[in-house]
């Protein structure tokens, strides 16, 4: 058969990877083409590689991250109040796994939402679905649900990520209806799938900045028993940019 057709045979049948692979070892001198064991393992593994790159960029997409840092990227350090060994046991996504929460509370400038979207990227690389939303952007889409009469759908979609990211929280004076959707999220979504919330507010305020006793309580109550609270310090990284 020809070599063009062998690769035109795999694009029809798309394994694109497969095809990359086959392409490539035809290319070779017949001399210095691999054995027939090698020829096979390097058509299944251009072909997984292909594939998850594919999954991979799908999910990211998805994903509408803010920025799309690796997780290796993190700044760490005692001036940051984040050691590498608290970051390693974060990027290998298995509190997601675990239905289990993260907390990122830091002043402005200090990394907290590049820390929560190169954890949302490492969750796309690792097969996972996520989702990032900005408090203000949450807020839009439940008034727009609202006034559609949709609310339930709009749950039920978020609930199919593995995780959520609300940026912001506290950024504004909170609603009732945000209140209520906050505490539905969080108990339909509790020990089962993941939230990463980030916030200026310091975490022992948050109990007053959602006021109503029993929503509050409702909501901190499903937080506290699920969730990993990390406390981001140090100088404003825009800052630290401008003076470059």
């Amino acid at each position: 058969m020809d070599s063009s057709l062998i690769v035109t045979q795999f694009e029809k049948l798309k394994q694109y990877g497969m095809a990359e692979a086959a392409g490539d070892m035809l290319a070779l001198p017949v001399q210095m083409r691999p054995s027939m064991e090698a020829v096979l393992t390097k058509l299944i593994e251009t072909e997984v590689r292909h594939r998850d790159d594919k999954r991979t960029a799908r999910l990211v997409k998805g994903a509408k991250l803010a920025c799309k840092p690796l997780i290796e990227e993190v700044k760490c350090g005692p001036a940051r109040n984040l050691t590498r060994e608290t970051l390693q046991a974060i990027a290998d996504c298995g509190f997601i796994r675990r239905g289990e929460n993260l907390l990122i509370i830091a002043k402005t400038g200090c990394g907290k939402t590049y820390l929560a979207n190169a954890i949302g990227y490492q969750a796309c690389r690792l097969g996972l679905k996520v989702l990032y939303l900005s408090m203000n952007h949450f807020v839009h889409q439940l008034k727009s649900a609202n006034t559609q009469g949709i609310t339930e759908e709009f749950f039920e979609k978020l609930n199919k990520y593995d995780l959520l990211i609300f940026d912001d929280f506290a950024l504004h004076p909170i609603d009732e209806s945000t209140r209520l959707a906050l505490l539905t999220l969080l108990d339909d979504r509790y020990e089962k799938k993941s939230v990463i919330i980030t916030s200026q507010l310091p975490y022992d305020k948050w109990y007053d900045y959602i006021g109503q006793t029993t929503v509050a309580d409702a909501i901190l109550d499903r937080i506290q028993h699920s969730s990993h609270l990390i406390r981001l310090e140090g100088q404003s990284m825009r800052e630290n940019r401008k003076k470059l």
